[in-house]
């Protein structure tokens, strides 16, 4: 099955989003969510103008497994190669970053066109997370300073964030695989350098069980014809790279995780890692120019 969230492929562990605390300082002083806004504003800015030169590997590890953690069925090994691109704007809305993959390895072995794509696989296009932060997306989500917090070593605000308004879910069936997109059903949390506005972890959890019916096309023999996601959490982490010439440093992903726990469905949890290394530039010209559909 695959849920894809409102972010990098991302929903990334029973860890995560929805048992994180944050042990914010009592005597810390509010600084304002309009000042923290403005340095990660500044921050996601200088992220995007150098992310769209830097090319990284993507290790990604697919695990269904039963309700008692362990291994059901084969687990999927993928080695991607990804990149930050721009996808056009209209007349009506700004350019938007979207997140590039290109599958190159799965199970060990160099990628066949029959490997790509299967059910839980990344898709080759996604929205990037951070992007939530330009002043194009910022009015639709609402902000609360949650208090301070140390994150990799940093003193950090922690901002808890959701959609302004809730949508219509989008669901998507191709033979029995589906898709759902929940905006306005998940909550986040953000927690970004005090001094510099550099985001350094970002969870989302799905704020509540979500159950959908399943068409008669897909149901299978004896099982109910509605399906349930129980629960659903990720957490993305960045970290700092160096690069030479030009020296540089730069704040980029480091790893993505998550947990799908489903009710009904072939699966019962859904466990998905995302590792990013061997970080290196490079220069094209080539450019989205549409946010790309699945048909």
């Amino acid at each position: 099955m695959r849920w894809p969230r409102t972010g990098w492929v991302l929903v990334l562990a029973a860890h995560l989003a929805g048992g994180a605390t944050v042990s914010a300082q009592s005597d810390a002083v509010d600084p304002g969510v309009e000042a923290v806004l403005q340095r990660i504003q500044a921050s996601v800015e200088r992220f995007y103008s150098r992310a769209r030169h830097v090319l990284a590997d993507v290790r990604v590890r697919v695990r269904p497994m039963a309700r008692d953690f362990r291994s059901r069925g084969r687990a999927r090994n993928l080695l991607y190669e990804m990149r930050v691109e721009w996808a056009g704007g209209t007349d009506t809305t700004a350019p938007e970053p979207l997140v590039i993959r290109r599958l190159l390895e799965a199970n060990g072995r160099t990628a066949a066109p029959e490997d790509e794509p299967v059910c839980a696989d990344p898709e080759p296009f996604s929205e990037e997370p951070l992007a939530i932060f330009l002043p194009a997306k910022r009015k639709d989500y609402v902000f609360t300073w949650s208090g301070r917090d140390r994150e990799a070593g940093r003193e950090t605000d922690v901002l808890e964030y959701r959609l302004r308004h809730h949508e219509a879910p989008t669901i998507e069936w191709e033979d029995t695989c589906v898709s759902i997109d929940l905006p306005g059903h998940t909550r986040g949390r953000v927690w970004a350098d005090a001094e510099t506005g550099d985001v350094l972890r970002v969870d989302e959890r799905l704020s509540g069980m979500f159950e959908f019916r399943v068409p008669r096309e897909q149901r299978r023999r004896g099982v109910r014809p509605t399906m349930t996601i129980e629960s659903a959490n990720s957490t993305v982490r960045y970290r700092r790279v160096a690069f030479s010439d030009p020296d540089e440093t730069l704040l980029l992903p480091a790893s993505m995780e998550s947990m799908t726990v489903w009710r009904n469905a072939g699966v019962a949890r859904q466990f998905i890692t995302h590792e990013l290394s061997n970080y290196r530039r490079f220069v094209t010209g080539a450019r989205i120019v549409g946010i790309p559909r699945r048909p």
